[in-house]
């Protein structure tokens, strides 16, 4: 058994690139930048900030919502299949290029409110991973748990 997978947030690169055929079919492809955060290490070694793009390719049903709506810099989630294929170049050279094929194409917020008219409210309610702040802990636990209630001290707290 096998799975290909991947789900990718970051940055888009430059406004999609959107081609309809004879056949009524369409495809958005557009650059896209991940990028891992520098770290300095225990022992004084800078690690650097390293930037990934990515070949993004949208079909089907997902290509009228990139048209619309990402633009360059929009922050998106992507999950599809990596896909790689080979073409000759002009020189008849072989050329590989590795692409990731999306299945879904949604807005990715961290928190913060989304800048107006950059986001369509249909997609707000969709977005994944959120890393919003919970509710669940805004009340102190011996007010969620009335069996608690005798037992408040902060002292207590495992962290």
């Amino acid at each position: 058994m096998s799975l290909n997978k991947v789900i990718l947030i970051g940055n888009v690169g430059k406004d999609p690139d959107v081609r309809y055929f004879d056949s009524g079919s369409a495809v958005a492809n557009f650059p896209m930048a991940t990028s891992e955060r520098g770290y300095t290490l225990s022992n004084g070694t800078v690690v650097p900030e390293r930037t990934e793009w990515h070949n993004i390719v949208v079909r089907r049903d997902q290509v009228q919502f990139v048209e619309k709506w990402v633009k360059k810099g929009s922050m998106v989630y992507v999950e599809g299949k990596i896909r790689t294929r080979t073409y000759d170049d002009q020189n008849g050279i072989k050329r590989y290029l590795t692409e990731i094929h999306a299945d879904r194409v949604e807005f990715f917020s961290s928190g913060r409110p989304a800048e107006s008219g950059t986001q369509p409210a249909a997609t707000t309610a969709q977005q994944p991973m959120q890393n919003q702040p919970s509710t669940a802990y805004s009340q102190p636990m011996a007010q969620q748990n009335p069996s608690l209630e005798g037992n408040n001290s902060e002292d207590d707290l495992p962290f």
